[in-house]
């Protein structure tokens, strides 16, 4: 019996459990049909408008500017270089790194006492010469009045023997005395070629005194400058630099002990690429004398030069591309040779152009022009130069057109924007207030009661609702968190 009790009430609890398990299945499947048979709650759908900054595009004539990177350099810089060697015997007080002088300031002087021994040597060679030359001089007119001497006695010896031939002639005279007259005219004769070799003697020798006096003149001539080159002077107004020397020391011929920089004659190098020098050309081919703007930005404080572009390198250096163009600075105060300077070259105008962000054009040259109803439209564009953070395109058939300023992945054609101009303060719209029926306040009311709100919220929003007219905003928030 107590077997049987036993089995019957497992039987009976497992009957039990197999009902509580069909019933809960049941209550399950009933709750997925419900919820599936449920119509989908509806929100009302509105199209969403972003607002975009947008510019318009203006035909305008505009000056690109050209920015490149450039270093300065002194038009007039001078090695200063001791022509002579020997100890420096004093310099002046300007001879050192930096410091200023001006042309013809005595810079350096250098023991001159070799210097002068060679001049006082070649002076002396000189009054030889000149002494040689007045001796030649008189020998010349000795000579000249020997041979006048000579040719009078042999004209004398000339008659005597025409008187001789004339008396034998007549028979008085004798044979024997014209053999002797002819004798004597002939020795005559010679005595006269004789001193004419003797004046031709003086004449070579006044020239190769005259030769010797101008070799020594020569030689005064060099030692005079050698002396004036143990004196070194400024060519002309600036700066020392590389300065190598001081009193005391000793220098060599041609060695170079300082720098002359003119820092007033300054001029700008820099390299453009060969677009860009395609672009400064006139309609000849000639190199534009186009102006530029030289800034050096120091601690904050810009140093800025204008100046104008005058020639070019005349050839491409080796590893180097483009052209290397050279600009002559105006005034230029604060500046120094070396300075590694931001240059703006101002190039040709362009007609019919605009000026926009960079922002405005993508990659394909297009832009975004904003048309009827405010729905953006794709247009094209010629991207013409890049200026910072801005391009300039020309303008085409796209004049008076007006564009987003600022693209960004949302926008694209088609999407409808709301224009937000620059300098344009936009009001905001009042809203839209409309009546409502008693049953539609009354679910608002409702609800708004039953929500999980602050008191304080519900009560402003409920006296909202209780007004002749609601804004019609607040109606549709309320209203698409209801649901249908």
């Amino acid at each position: 019996m107590r077997f049987l009790r036993r089995s019957l009430t497992g039987v009976f609890l497992l009957a039990v459990t197999l009902a509580l398990l069909a019933w809960a299945g049941e209550m399950v499947r009933g709750a997925v049909v419900a919820r599936m048979s449920e119509e989908p709650r509806s929100f009302p759908q509105r199209e969403r408008v972003l607002a975009v900054n947008v510019v318009t595009l203006e035909p305008q004539t505009i000056i690109p500017d050209l920015t490149v990177f450039g270093e300065l350099r002194s038009q007039r810089t001078l090695d200063l270089r001791s022509a002579t060697g020997g100890t420096v015997l004093s310099a002046s007080d300007a001879l050192v790194e930096g410091g200023t002088v001006q042309a013809g300031e005595l810079l350096l002087r250098i023991d001159p006492i070799e210097a002068q021994s060679a001049l006082d040597r070649v002076r002396a060679d000189l009054q030889d010469a000149q002494a040689e030359l007045r001796d030649a001089e008189r020998a010349l007119i000795l000579a000249d009045d020997e041979l006048s001497a000579a040719r009078a006695q042999a004209s004398l010896r000339d008659q005597a023997l025409a008187r001789a031939r004339d008396l034998a002639d007549r028979g008085v005279g004798t044979t024997a005395a014209i053999e002797t007259a002819e004798l004597a005219a002939s020795s005559a004769e010679a005595a006269v070629l004789t001193r004419r070799q003797a004046l031709a003697s003086a004449q070579a020798r006044i020239d190769q005194a005259t030769t010797r006096l101008a070799r020594a003149e020569i030689s005064v001539s060099e030692a005079e400058r050698a002396v004036a080159d143990t004196e070194v002077f400024a060519a002309f107004d600036g700066t020392l630099a590389e300065v190598t020397i001081s009193p005391g020391g000793r220098v060599t011929a041609n060695e170079r002990f300082a720098q002359l920089v003119d820092p007033s004659q300054l001029e700008v190098t820099f390299r453009v690429s060969t677009s860009q020098y395609a672009r400064l050309l006139d309609s000849n081919g000639a190199l534009t004398k186009a102006p530029v703007t030289v800034a050096l930005d120091v601690s904050g404080v810009n140093l800025t030069a204008t100046g104008q572009i005058t020639r070019e390198g005349a050839a491409v250096g080796v590893g180097q591309t483009g052209r290397l163009l050279f600009a002559r600075l105006d005034a230029a105060p604060g500046f120094r040779p070396g300075d590694f300077v931001t240059v703006r070259i101002a190039e040709p105008a362009l007609e019919n152009v605009a000026l926009i962000p960079a922002t405005a054009v993508a990659a394909d040259e297009t832009v975004l022009v904003v048309g009827e109803e405010d729905r953006l439209e794709t247009a094209t564009v010629s991207l013409l130069r890049r200026q910072g953070d801005n391009v300039i395109v020309a303008i085409g058939p796209n004049t008076g057109a007006t564009i987003v300023a600022e693209r960004s992945p949302l926008l694209g054609a088609g999407i409808k924007v709301r224009p937000i101009r620059p300098g344009v303060v936009e009001e905001e719209a009042a809203p839209e207030m409309i009546a409502l029926d008693a049953d539609r306040r009354a679910k608002l009311i409702a609800f708004v009661s039953a929500g999980q709100m602050p008191d304080d919220v519900k009560a402003r929003i409920i006296g909202q609702l209780e007004a002749d007219e609601v804004s019609s905003e607040t109606v549709t928030r309320l209203e698409s968190r209801m649901g249908s």
